[in-house]
């Protein structure tokens, strides 16, 4: 038995399109176990779930394809505050890329 919070969930046609775990002062190390073990508990685990996990400040992509032998990919990780690179421009890009995905899965 598994317990904890679900800081976000955005739900897309009564189904999990995305998870955000955000931790302050956390290693994405720590918060990846947690979120993936949400991800997988996709009530439709014939479609990929994406998530996100960020500390306010720096933040990853999580792909999860559950169907047979599960696999989940990371992206690298975008940084807001520290300059030159802020990479809030690159999250709403990838943002933009998920979001006809999610639809697609939902037709």
């Amino acid at each position: 038995m598994l317990r904890g919070w679900i800081d976000t969930l955005i739900v897309q046609q009564q189904f999990w399109v995305l998870v955000i775990e955000s931790k302050a002062n956390i290693a994405f190390s720590i918060a990846l176990p947690q979120v993936l073990t949400y991800m997988m508990a996709n009530p439709h685990p014939d479609r990929p779930i994406y998530g996100l996990i960020s500390n306010g400040d720096e933040f990853m992509f999580i792909k999860v394809l559950p169907q047979g032998l599960p696999q989940y990919d990371l992206s690298d990780v975008f940084f807001l505050l520290i300059p030159p690179r802020n990479q809030l421009h690159n999250i709403f890009q990838i943002l933009k890329q998920i979001r006809p995905i999610m639809l697609q899965t939902t037709n």
